[in-house]
């Protein structure tokens, strides 16, 4: 049987272990955190995502906690205007398989974690180096494995192991998060909607979505900057800040940023699409292979895609060399194209439809290359 080793139990990681113990494959995932904890805020799930996340088994586990946002809505900055209204919630289940969920990102970590039995995930285990089917850790400790998956982030170590050292690209744009209960704000409409105030320039916008079945609303705003000086990615912000960047904005966004009483400031950070994710028995998923912008909201939903469609390709082919190959010439169009796309920040600005990313299944997306090599 196989054996896959995974390096970092984030979402990618857990749902490529999930998915690979579904298809009945031998995977231990290898942790740098001491324990799980229950970071980050907000996390938007779109159908395709969804859809993946139910081939786990936690699709009732996500939804439990999670918002079901009824419209996608474009609206201009000073205006107000819409410019696009696309309905999600149950038009989206009836047209894709799967709802929009929007949720706390611990929340759908707390239903993978739960997903796997104990054992699998080994806690405190920070990769040093990757060569020849061989993980070097930290402490001094090594294991092998037929096949090594990358699922460790943007700082990715196996990334570093395989294509060598590379700094992501500062983008001069900046994000502000901040979580808003929605009794503050009830009087404002479109609060059940994922709501993107489109600004004056590529680089500003406001989103707004509901949390926790509604009872929070989540805000994101991005705008210009020079530079990014302090040492970690993600600092407290200032609301005054917050609210003097975005003064000219329509009334109903200002209300939203007059209701946060406290906001984190990030920078964000992007690489160029790669070319090739894979070397020898290594392969890369999720952050490690193509970070991007959030403006298409598809991060997490790239790293959920890659691990079933690698679980898959896993299971059909006995030779890890071509499964890893089938995998990388499955997904890394798409995800070009999605980096590509998140980064010029047009998606969905006027009328149209999603159906492009929203309609994808990872479960049965055609594995071309791997029907050639088998000789189908």
């Amino acid at each position: 049987m196989t054996t896959v080793a995974v390096c970092g139990g984030g979402i990618g990681g857990l749902a490529t272990a999930i998915a690979l113990r579904k298809f009945g494959l031998d995977v231990t995932v290898y942790e740098q955190t001491r324990q799980f904890a229950r970071v980050g805020a907000d996390i938007n799930l779109t159908p395709n995502a969804v859809r993946a996340l139910d081939g786990l088994g936690i699709g009732p586990a996500i939804r439990e906690s999670a918002a079901r946002p009824q419209f996608r809505i474009s609206r201009t900055w000073d205006t107000g205007a819409e410019t696009s209204r696309l309905p999600m919630g149950d038009s989206a289940e009836q047209q894709y398989g799967a709802p929009q969920l929007t949720m706390h990102r611990g929340d759908l970590m707390t239903a993978l974690e739960n997903r796997l039995p104990s054992g699998v995930v080994e806690m405190g285990r920070r990769v040093s180096d990757v060569a020849d089917g061989r993980i070097e850790f930290t402490d001094g400790s090594a294991v092998s494995a037929d096949v090594i998956v990358g699922a460790d982030g943007i700082h990715s170590a196996v990334r570093t192991s395989l294509l060598g050292r590379e700094q992501p690209t500062f983008t001069g744009v900046v994000a502000f998060r901040a979580v808003v209960p929605t009794e503050r704000v009830g009087n404002l409409p479109n609060l059940d909607c994922f709501t993107k105030w489109w600004g004056p320039n590529p680089s500003t916008q406001i989103v707004t979505f509901p949390l926790n079945q509604g009872k929070d609303i989540f805000v994101f705003a991005t705008c210009g900057q020079e530079e990014w000086t302090e040492e970690s990615w993600t600092t407290p912000g200032s609301v005054t800040e917050l609210r003097e960047l975005y003064r000219d904005f329509h009334p109903e966004a200002r209300a939203l940023l007059d209701a946060c009483d406290d906001v984190l400031k990030s920078a964000l950070y992007v690489r160029d699409p790669l070319e090739s994710w894979t070397d020898g028995r290594a392969v890369l998923l999720g952050d490690a292979a193509h970070p991007m912008m959030p403006f298409m909201a598809q991060g997490a939903g790239m790293a959920i895609e890659d691990a079933i469609v690698l679980s898959r390709c896993l299971s059909l082919f006995d030779d890890p060399a071509v499964a890893l190959q089938t995998y990388q010439d499955t997904r890394l169009q798409r995800t070009s194209r999605i980096q590509r796309g998140s980064r010029s920040n047009e998606w969905l600005k006027v009328a149209g439809n999603g159906d492009w990313v929203y309609e994808y299944d990872a479960w049965h997306v055609p594995l071309e290359l791997a029907a050639a090599r088998a000789g189908a």
